[in-house]
């Protein structure tokens, strides 16, 4: 147990999972920590009318905060006292104490931890002209993104990965006619909404989604973590309900397992036919945040369970749900990302679930996910939950290939300059394409994949990349086979279980441009207000002239039928976004 002072200042305050040095000054009262749970003890006679969450939808009476000191991300506001999250200089966030006046009284550092990278810089087609990266369907960054926007907080720079926001939707491709071919690719060039002099090719991937008559039996592991840092409103409490709505999608063939795991870790229910919904929801509901969290126990136990009862012909996946604070045993993503490596070799795939903010271990979720055969996703509402496992219940949980790459080659006649959109921490080497040895995404029944280069044709005035004094010389263009391709699009991918890949390729001709984005599919359009809305949120260098009210414009022309509300929602998060960079 650490313990740490604070003043009368801060009464009735509930801090977050990182509080930081000792306040200064006199001392009233104290600041437990035990097992990640944080609470004030108001030192008598101090009065507390009541205790409300940061962002209003909690409010407890004195004597429910002294019995249980439970907060929704474990803020809250006490005595006309407000938590804020804000973004510090260096695009990490800052929780800060307000008095009634608006007088910073006290400011500490957020535990959110998200994997740093820098975004893919232009190059030169003459010096590199092929482009190779791994499929990614995870939209854990979307969600994370819309956590921060909906409190009024631009998110972390880091926390933006431009491939897992443009992912989170679907976009109504043509859809492949059968299985045997389980991939269509489609491709529109259009020019740029905040870039004058390039162009934008999108690039749409879709995966065939099987009759529900065949979808396979499912031997699925829950692995909750309830350490004490899950001791929250959004975290354990929201997971549990999360879980709801897939039971109800579950049959009598289906197979659920529960592993808990914090301070040790517990196995508390066996296989388990998914119709039998009332025991699964009784092994769910008493379960409490308490102790460390001993992650390592709990995959290796969950993997063990799902390996025993292995079914051939069905989908075997552990379930992880937590904040990815592991503080026993294996804790370090690259230490978790070797472990993982090692399992997807069973066949089990995994998806990753987050909860909670102000101690989000992003990095170590995506380390599990990147490498296990998986996805990861961030839960912050029941309606995302709903998304995760009703409306894209297949896409999420029933894949139907291993391992898909694609891989560009621009033709230098046409292309100047291209960067990719996003994928950074999904990047292949070339010789990786054609290697079955090597790693990539997985996608599910349904699924599909949407990737954007920016390129600056030959002629433009703008260069990005200076060329070589010595090197190759400018490819004068020339009326040849090739004369009207812009590049050649190259898909691999195995069919579950299998070794060897199968080539799927296109080119990308002058045919598929369009003299303006407006006269583009809806598609396109949404695609490039959702990339652009992106570049924003990361502070692109290269779309300076990026227009949020355009974009805006954009996605509202090509919203479309919209059944589940999600591009409205899209809309919200632009007007936000705007209005957080006029501040």
């Amino acid at each position: 147990m650490r313990k740490f002072l604070i003043s009368a200042a801060i009464l009735g305050l509930a801090a977050c999972e990182t509080v930081g040095e000792p306040a200064t000054g006199p001392v009233d009262a104290e600041i437990v920590v035990t097992s990640g749970t944080r609470a004030v003890k108001p030192a008598p006679p101090a009065p507390v009318a009541s205790y409300q969450a940061w962002d209003g939808s909690l409010v407890f009476s004195p004597s429910q905060v002294a019995a249980e000191p439970v907060f929704q991300n474990s803020f809250a506001i006490g005595n006309g006292q407000i938590v804020d999250i804000i973004e510090s200089p260096e695009g990490n966030s800052t929780y800060v104490i307000r008095d009634e006046a608006g007088q910073v009284i006290r400011e500490f550092p957020s535990r959110d931890e998200f994997e740093a990278f820098t975004s893919n810089p232009y190059k030169h087609v003459a010096d590199s002209p092929v482009s190779t990266f791994s499929s990614d369907v995870d939209t854990a960054s979307y969600s994370v993104a819309r956590s921060f926007l909906k409190r009024g907080q631009r998110p972390p720079k880091d926390a933006i990965r431009i491939e897992e926001i443009l992912n989170y939707f679907d976009y109504d491709y043509d859809k492949p006619r059968s299985q045997r071919e389980p991939f269509k690719p489609s491709v529109a060039i259009v020019p740029s909404p905040w870039n004058a002099e390039t162009k934008l090719i999108h690039i749409g991937v879709q995966g065939y989604a099987p009759p529900k008559s065949k979808r396979p039996p499912m031997n699925l592991v829950f692995l909750v973590d309830i350490s004490g840092s899950m001791d929250a409103e959004n975290k354990l409490a929201l997971l549990k309900r999360s879980f709801e709505p897939l039971l109800e999608e579950l049959e009598s063939e289906d197979r659920v397992s529960i592993v808990t795991y914090g301070p040790r870790m517990e196995t508390i229910l066996v296989p388990t036919p998914g119709n039998r919904r009332a025991a699964i929801r009784a092994a769910l509901a008493p379960l409490v945040a308490k102790g460390g969290t001993n992650g390592e126990a709990g995959l290796q136990q969950a993997y063990r369970v799902a390996e025993q009862s292995f079914m051939e012909d069905g989908v075997n996946r552990v379930i992880l749900a937590t904040d990815g604070d592991f503080n026993i045993g294996i804790s370090d993503p690259a230490d978790l990302k070797q472990f993982v490596e090692e399992k997807r070799e069973t066949g089990v795939y995994l998806s990753v679930l987050g909860f909670g903010q102000g101690d989000l271990k992003d990095n170590r979720m995506q380390a599990l996910a990147q490498n296990g055969n998986g996805t990861a996703y961030y839960i912050d509402t029941l309606q995302e939950a709903r998304k995760v496992f009703v409306t894209d219940f297949a896409k999420n949980l029933i894949p139907i290939a291993d391992d898909l790459k694609l891989q560009v080659e621009f033709n230098p006649t046409l292309v100047s300059e291209y960067r990719l959109l996003g994928y950074e921490t999904r990047a292949l080497r070339r010789q990786d394409f054609n290697n079955d040895k090597v790693d990539a995404g997985d996608i599910g029944s349904g699924h599909s994949v949407t990737a954007i280069y920016e390129i600056l044709p030959v002629g433009a005035v703008s260069r990005f990349v200076d060329p070589l004094r010595y090197g190759q010389a400018e490819v004068e263009t020339s009326e040849d086979l090739f004369s009207n391709e812009y590049g050649f699009l190259k898909l691999r991918y195995k069919k579950p279980g299998e070794a060897t890949s199968t080539l799927i390729s296109k080119a990308i001709r002058s045919d598929d441009e369009y003299a303006s984005l407006r006269r583009a599919p809806d598609a396109t359009q949404l695609a490039a207000a959702v990339g652009g809305y992106a570049l924003g949120l990361r502070d692109d260098g290269f779309a300076e002239d990026l227009d949020l009210a355009e974009l805006s414009d954009i996605a509202k022309r090509a919203k479309g039928r919209d059944r589940y509300g999600y591009r409205a929602e899209f809309l919200e998060l632009i007007e936000t976004a705007s209005k957080l960079n006029e501040r």
